[in-house]
């Protein structure tokens, strides 16, 4: 490979910028990782609509409620939609010191200009209750 090829940007690599951008603390670069029109649900309900409005929302969390967090996150499944559009599964977290696994997060990704972007964030978190309940009557689960 020559100086002047350059790799090309995956779902992966998107999402690592993106755990990358929130364990600095860095509103700015995690809100750049979404569309300019992207939808972002958090799991209390709260909803954000465009990427200036991640950017300000995700300003306190970083400054106050968050500060000095990391983010912890797995890639539970990829479906391409087509070729440009994909749903992402990932389970994650955050937190300090020991991380748990427990929220689901589904990302629609969308390749813009080479370069992967989320269009749309939805975050659960986990009910360990319901999860244990819902094994008892559906062991499959």
């Amino acid at each position: 490979m020559d100086a002047t090829t350059t790799t090309p940007d995956t779902i992966e690599a998107a999402l690592a910028r993106l755990s990358a951008a929130w364990d600095a603390g860095d509103a700015a670069a995690y809100a750049r990782e979404f569309t300019d029109d992207a939808t972002y649900v958090i799991y209390a309900g709260i909803v954000y609509e465009g990427r200036d409005a991640i950017e300000r929302g995700h300003l306190p969390v970083f400054e106050k409620w968050r500060k000095g967090s990391r983010m912890r996150m797995r890639v539970r499944s990829i479906r391409h939609l087509a070729d440009d559009v994909a749903v992402v599964l990932t389970e994650g977290g955050i937190g300090t010191r020991r991380i748990p696994i427990d929220k689901v997060q589904t990302f629609t990704m969308v390749r813009r200009d080479d370069s992967w972007q989320c269009a749309a964030f939805q975050n659960t978190k986990k009910n360990r209750l319901f999860i244990r309940m819902n094994r008892i009557f559906d062991p499959s689960r």
